[in-house]
């Protein structure tokens, strides 16, 4: 298959400094949970990306020294020579298929608290440190900035020793020293590096000169800004400094790479933003410099693409979380393969792998993170090793991906699903304030297995034992998903709340299914992830009167992993839904409830018509305990998903996965994957 020719522009090389890109898809840095610590992860991670046609494949960021470290979190480390061969096998992984390796050196200032390395963070002033530690940034005097400048030559030296052909100037995401003295609500310092947007821009610009005399001759040398703080008149805007910034810098460096400030705003999620939503930020770089310009904005459309491409708002095609959900984005558009491109949801469970430490998941793509430690490829899976059939009840989404990838690896499947369309759970959320994004989630794997001749799909088919045992499958897969509770257990009780008979009760699934309340409702949130936040939102829209309760100390609280909690209760207060967190139900009976705090265990009195409890799900496993009973000449019976255990869509895809790939293969012995494991040290 060939691509259509209105994609070309994106096929056409780059100069880039010294380096040349061999297209405009630009995977930017991004965080991945690997980093210093599982670097043949991240490597392989890295380099299948650039087997998928990345032209450019960068590092997460990279500490350029001990002074500034983000202890548990885990990143790239460039501190001394000896972290150069763990980024030097990025760079081969990356180079064997043609691609150039960038690397974003970064010092992090107050925005650490350096709590293994134990030396005090520094920045441009005494400030507290932006976690919630009790630690406090001195401010730099001119021996530390000389050292501060050396730390970035002496970084990028070894950057150029491992091989890197593109090393950046990192001032972006309000996480960094160069951007802390940018900000005017950071740097107050009375010196030549404070004050004025001159004298502010005087560190970076030395940075970037010193930085580009070592070892630009050879290497590209790109600068990262974030040209809006999202503060107003307290921060940089694309409007004013954050555009002059850029004007004073114009030609210095061989490539901008331009977004806004701080994470959170950088990587929204779909529920807040669309595809292209920063573009109104960046679009006016082209206009002050002749230096190629990456940006981002969650795109996963070739059209949009072109578009930014021809429009002169972009030079190459930025993106984090799209080269995550498929690797082989820019493979699928040069082959003509659009419709086979895994979109990204905009979920940010890929994000949530930096601030838990571990390697990054992703929900469309269940391969992440597994690429190197189970040797699992987003795009090929081995062949079928024997000719059994299989037969899998339930299409949502572990159901759907374990038909997709064993239809993929040749076997005969069959789908069973109950209702009237595929996509279980998924369908339902997807139809929740701000979630149609989700929908991809179906839409990518239906298409896939509507394509496959071996694969069967039956819709309107609810199976009871016999009916399986009829069908005479080789092997039968349980994927019925789960249903919320109606009895308030969760992790704040242990035991059914205290509910009189008459309540009307709703679960989120009778909701989703069209119930509507009466009178005034209560959301009693102890799952803190969306589902509460997202029907209260709803709830209120339909011209409810809606009290959100919670244990927590705020709504959605999971959801700060996601970056996106702050905005989920922005617009719940906006749309006067009454918060009450700290606190627990004690008693609900058919026009109130009792709250009690969960610390001094006072209680008070609410007004209810409708309790709505999203504590936990249950697994709907009657089919499989009923399977089970019958004992059918099945050679297996296997649960997956939420049937096996209720979780993220992201859980129940994986989950889906891994019975296909491990399927008919020989059981692992001990740990299934493998292990990078700490040399002891010499003393």
């Amino acid at each position: 298959m060939n691509r259509n020719p209105r994609y070309d522009v994106l096929f056409e090389p780059v100069k880039i400094g010294p380096v040349t890109a061999p297209n405009r898809f630009y995977q930017v840095p991004h965080c991945n949970g690997m980093g210093h610590r599982y670097p043949s992860s991240m490597a392989e991670m890295r380099g299948i990306k650039a087997e998928g046609g990345w032209g450019v494949v960068n590092t997460e960021e990279c500490e350029i020294s001990h002074t500034s470290e983000l202890g548990g979190v885990i990143e790239a480390r460039l501190w001394d020579d000896s972290d150069i061969p763990a980024l030097a096998r990025m760079v081969e992984k990356v180079h064997a298929h043609g691609a150039l390796a960038g690397i974003e050196p970064a010092h992090l200032g107050m925005e650490v608290s350096n709590n293994y390395s134990r030396e005090i963070p520094m920045g441009p002033t005494a400030r507290p440190v932006d976690v919630l530690d009790p630690v406090q940034s001195r401010a730099m005097d001119k021996a530390d900035i000389r050292a501060f400048r050396k730390m970035h030559v002496d970084a990028a030296v070894r950057a150029k020793k491992a091989g890197f052909d593109i090393v950046y100037v990192y001032a972006g995401h309000d996480m960094t020293t160069l951007m802390h003295f940018l900000s005017p609500s950071r740097n107050d310092r009375t010196d030549e590096y404070g004050g004025s947007l001159e004298n502010r821009v005087r560190l970076m610009r030395e940075v970037l000169m010193e930085t580009k005399e070592a070892i630009g001759d050879t290497t590209a040398i790109a600068v990262r800004l974030a040209v809006d703080e999202m503060e107003g008149a307290d921060g940089l805007s694309a409007g004013q400094e954050g555009r002059e910034i850029v004007e004073m810098l114009a030609e210095l460096p061989d490539l901008w790479d331009v977004n806004v400030s701080g994470w959170e705003n950088d990587s929204q999620t779909s529920r807040f933003s669309e595809e292209g939503y920063q573009t109104d930020y960046i679009s006016f770089v082209k206009g002050v410099t002749t230096k190629p310009v990456v940006g981002v904005g969650r795109f996963t459309s070739p059209d949009t693409m072109v578009s930014l491409v021809n429009k002169g708002v972009l030079d190459l095609i930025g993106a984090a979380r799209p080269s995550i959900a498929d690797p082989f984005l820019p493979k699928k558009v040069e082959e003509g393969r659009i419709e086979d491109i895994r979109e990204c949801i905009g979920c940010n469970i890929c994000v949530t792998g930096d601030f838990l430490s571990h390697p990054m998941r992703c929900t469309q793509n269940p391969t992440m993170g597994e690429e190197w430690r189970r040797g699992w490829h987003p795009e090929y899976i081995p062949q079928k090793s024997n000719d059994d059939s299989v037969l899998i009840v339930g299409a949502g989404p572990a159901g759907l991906e374990a038909a997709r990838a064993l239809g993929q690896r040749g076997h005969q499947v069959t789908l069973a699903e109950a209702g009237d369309a595929v996509g279980g759970r998924v369908l339902h959320e997807a139809a929740l304030p701000g979630l149609a994004a989700w929908k991809r989630v179906v839409d990518y794997r239906s298409y896939q297995i509507s394509q496959m001749p071996n694969l069967n799909l039956y819709l309107q088919s609810d199976l009871s034992a016999e009916q399986v045992a009829e069908f005479e499958p080789d092997h039968v897969v349980v994927a019925t998903g789960s249903r919320w509770s109606a009895t308030g257990v969760g992790r704040q009780n242990r035991r059914p709340i205290a509910i009189a008979d008459d309540v009307h009760v709703l679960t989120p699934d009778a909701i989703m299914a069209g119930q509507m309340p009466k009178g005034p409702v209560v959301i009693f949130d102890d799952d803190h992830y969306y589902m509460a936040g997202a029907l209260a939102e709803k709830l209120r829209a339909a011209g409810h009167d809606v009290t959100y309760v919670t244990p927590a100390a705020d709504v959605s609280h999971w959801t700060h992993k996601t970056m996106e909690q702050a905005r989920i209760q922005t617009r719940l207060i906006e749309m006067d839904v009454t918060i009450i967190p700290l606190h627990n139900i004690s008693e609900v009976r058919a026009d109130s409830i009792d709250l009690a705090c969960i610390y001094t265990g006072s209680t008070r009195d609410i007004p209810c018509g409708t309790f709505i409890p999203v504590t936990m799900r249950e697994a709907s496993d009657t089919l499989y305990a009923d399977l089970t009973a019958l004992g059918g000449p099945w050679k297996s019976l296997t649960r997956v998903g939420d049937c096996l255990a209720p979780g993220t869509i992201a859980a129940a895809i994986y989950s889906g996965h891994k019975f296909a790939r491990e399927f008919g293969e020989p059981a692992p012995q001990g740990v299934p994957f493998k292990r990078e494991l700490p040399l002891l040290a010499v003393d």
